[in-house]
């Protein structure tokens, strides 16, 4: 993304901060400090949330942050008196203000304003995010694999109608716009869709490429695109990759549009699904603060539709996150609340994956995880390509001991969805998926890749304690230990086994065993 800005200009590709044509040299940590707080310009974003993505969570003291913020505000010629870029929130965090062009990326910004709104009394325009898959346009000699261009956008409506929160516009329907350029905006308010994804297939002698699109057909804006390449004998191979691939980065790109869409909404104007996604956003921060917003939005959802499946699994998982993290003191309620919003997600749409998912890891906190496998395992049944799903599924095998099927799992959901707000957990599933195999260095190097991405919480940075310890390295150990108590002083073994109940066993041991000699009691 290209963010324009007074003078300036952030470019996140070339790492550049430039006054002009003229490249302001910054530290790494303050470009990054300012491309975060850009991006999310239409927020306040915490000090937490600043030291969980610039400093991966480690502890640093409030001077060293007052330090990056008034680098910052030098490079882009502003000052703390003034703050005519960077606002301070006393107590609180900082936001960006002041007027900002978006280039690059999808592009929403630039043709937003072009286009006529869609009639109010539109589908798209209200209630679950709809979607049309349209025909996708043959090129080159295809042969006998011509059908190929029919049978993936088929595939896809097949699949697609298995994801409960989306609505998908019939074969019928969607098939009669059988154009060689098609314009999304027309098709969207002809179908009444808020997205369409469409394609190209290229058949070139022995070689067959695949292109697929996403685009939001209030504006023509593109979200997601890929391309898939192989030969035309792995055709079928091919299409299931394609099917796969598509269903993840709809769970990821679509809820973060509807996220984009609903901030930018006053909050008494919020249907019960934009609530859904705006407080999906705030969830998936991973901190006390941003969970506390989420469950607000998931009641307001609930409170506009109080049938509303997705919106009881998601406000199980905040009670969930308040258990997992202790976030709060009264943890056997937290339980109990994750528990009782899961059953009525069931009750209400016992085919969504997403409550199956939620129902499941209730479990997780209640101490015993295999009591929740069959949960887990239908919430993949439901949607084999739920990547989050097959984490969790993944991850309960690991800890229950549940044979060795936690690495093929992981490395699944690893693939369908690679930038997963999960991403740090599926990480340190793999990491022990290592270390069950005997591979003690590699499941290191995976806990050390866990600690560091982004929204990884104190716990799985005692994963990088453990492993590391395991593994020989005791001064790495050392200094995610260090990491961990700057986090959270009073993390114990019962608190990291708490949140992660492995059964009775070696692994189990050696892991005690290292926590124990890192000082946690």
């Amino acid at each position: 993304m290209i963010y324009r800005f007074g003078a300036f200009t952030i470019d996140e590709g070339k790492v550049e901060l430039r006054r002009g044509e003229t490249v302001v040299p910054v530290e790494p940590q303050v470009f990054a400090l300012l491309a975060l707080l850009i991006a999310n310009r239409d927020r306040m974003v915490s000090k937490t949330e600043i030291i969980e993505k610039i400093w991966d969570g480690r502890f640093i003291s409030d001077a060293a942050l007052s330090s990056r913020v008034k680098s910052a505000r030098q490079a882009i010629g502003d000052n703390g008196r003034d703050q005519r870029w960077i606002k301070t929130i006393h107590g609180k965090g900082f936001r960006f203000v002041g007027d900002s062009v978006v280039e690059g990326g999808n592009a929403r910004a630039a043709v937003s304003d072009a286009q006529p709104p869609m009639s109010a009394s539109a589908p798209a325009q209200r209630g679950r995010p709809s979607i049309a898959v349209l025909p996708f346009r043959l090129v080159g000699a295809a042969g006998p694999y011509a059908g190929v261009a029919d049978a993936l956008p088929h595939e896809l409506i097949s699949a697609l109608s298995r994801l409960r929160w989306l609505f998908i516009i019939a074969r019928g329907s969607s098939f009669r716009f059988r154009v060689a350029d098609p314009d999304v905006r027309d098709i969207g308010a002809a179908l009444g869709v808020r997205y369409v994804v469409s394609g190209v297939v290229e058949v070139v002698g022995e070689r067959i490429t695949v292109t697929v699109d996403l685009a939001d057909a209030r504006n023509g804006g593109v979200l997601w695109g890929d391309m898939f390449a192989g030969r035309v004998d792995d055709v079928h191979e091919i299409r299931s990759r394609i099917v796969a691939s598509v269903i993840a980065a709809l769970e990821a790109h679509i809820p973060q549009n509807e996220a984009r869409e609903a901030s930018i909404t006053a909050p008494e104007n919020l249907d019960a699904w934009a609530a859904y996604h705006l407080g999906l956003q705030h969830l998936y921060r991973f901190n006390k603060a941003d969970n506390a917003v989420a469950a607000s939005m998931f009641e307001r959802a609930l409170a506009r539709e109080p049938d509303f499946a997705r919106a009881h699994a998601a406000l199980s998982s905040t009670h969930f996150q308040n258990a997992f993290l202790q976030y709060n003191d009264d943890l056997a309620a937290e339980r109990t609340a994750a528990r009782r919003a899961a059953e009525q997600a069931v009750a209400l749409d016992p085919l969504d994956p997403f409550a199956n998912f939620a129902m499941g890891r209730v479990s997780w906190i209640e101490q015993d995880p295999a009591a929740g496998i069959n949960w887990l395992d239908r919430a993949v049944k439901l949607s084999p390509n739920y990547a989050q799903g097959v984490y969790a599924q993944a991850w309960a095998d690991t800890v229950s001991g549940r044979s060795d099927g936690g690495a093929d799992g992981i490395d699944l959901a690893l693939a369908l969805s690679p930038l997963d707000p999960f991403r740090y957990a599926m990480l340190g599933v793999r990491a022990f998926t290592r270390l069950i195999a005997d591979d003690e260095a590699g499941a290191a190097r995976w806990a050390n890749e866990a600690a560091r991405s982004p929204g990884a919480h104190v716990l799985i940075a005692a994963i990088a304690v453990a492993l590391n310890d395991i593994a020989g390295d005791e001064n790495l150990a050392a200094q995610w230990a260090e990491n961990a108590r700057g986090r959270f002083p009073g993390l114990t073994r019962a608190d990291f086994f708490s949140a992660f109940p492995f059964a009775d066993g070696d692994l189990r041991r050696r892991i005690d065993s290292a926590l124990s000699k890192h000082g946690f009691s």
